[in-house]
């Protein structure tokens, strides 16, 4: 293949993707040739983000249910195969963060905080395997975290959901490998994000982040797109597994 990296006649579905590393990954993606969907639940939101990449000449529309009801996911996965075609490459990226002490968390506010971080790739990805595996052909990008490895106060239950999705990538990338359907991770540094802006706003936190990355700085959005391209493309191909 002349371009190993070019997403021509593919189409990505991308989770999350109405604004911040979702949106850059989506871009990276469509600008690599990718049909993109953007799913979500603000429909403003998505409407505005798919409007910024027809801007481009790109290819983009939006799916708006929410990833934590499988009876949505279920309707919302039938929707994109039925008018687009079966999904090649899915991008689990939704997901939230509350910070406190564990103590001060209630159960409703811990199973929320899961079920939108590992529940909503695990009901995704189950909707989509069927037309992957009938083609034997797909690419799942779980977007995972430092804290999947690494531990930090006040952020328990996200580094628990975080390392969850991690074994979830590495046993589904096993389970997927004979359908030819690889599975991988994204564990992003500290980008500037919204979900990251009380930290960004921090300039403790932020001195400390410079202190402890090679680049001495937060990361820019757009700085993940080519990871996530890579993983989204045949040059990809014998990588499964990995974070």
């Amino acid at each position: 293949m002349a371009n190993p990296f070019d997403l021509a006649g593919t189409r990505a579905l991308v989770t999350g993707g109405g604004s911040g590393l979702g949106f850059a990954m989506a871009l990276g993606l469509a600008r690599a040739g990718a049909r993109v969907v953007l799913n979500g639940r603000n429909r403003i939101k998505l409407a505005q983000a798919v409007e910024a990449l027809a801007g481009e000449g790109l290819d983009a529309s939006l799916a708006p249910f929410d990833v934590t009801d499988a009876a949505a996911v279920a309707a919302g996965v039938a929707n994109i195969e039925s008018a687009l075609g079966p999904v090649d490459i899915l991008v689990n990226n939704a997901a939230m963060n509350q910070r406190k002490p564990l103590e001060q968390f209630t159960p409703d506010e811990w199973r929320a905080l899961m079920a939108a971080n590992l529940d909503g790739p695990f009901l995704v990805t189950r909707a989509l395997l069927p037309a992957m595996k009938a083609r034997r052909r797909g690419k799942i990008i779980n977007v995972c975290s430092l804290a999947s490895d690494l531990g930090r106060p006040n952020i328990v239950p996200y580094a628990a959901s975080k390392g969850a999705l991690r074994m979830l990538t590495r046993s589904l990338a096993v389970e997927l490998a004979p359908s030819n359907i690889q599975v991988n991770g994204i564990a992003p540094g500290f980008f500037k994000t919204e979900m990251n802006a009380p930290l960004i706003a921090d300039a403790e936190f932020s001195a400390w982040v410079a202190r402890r990355t090679p680049a001495g700085r937060w990361g820019e959005p757009g700085e993940i797109a080519g990871a996530a391209v890579f993983l989204a493309s045949s040059a990809a191909d014998y990588v499964t597994g990995h974070l």
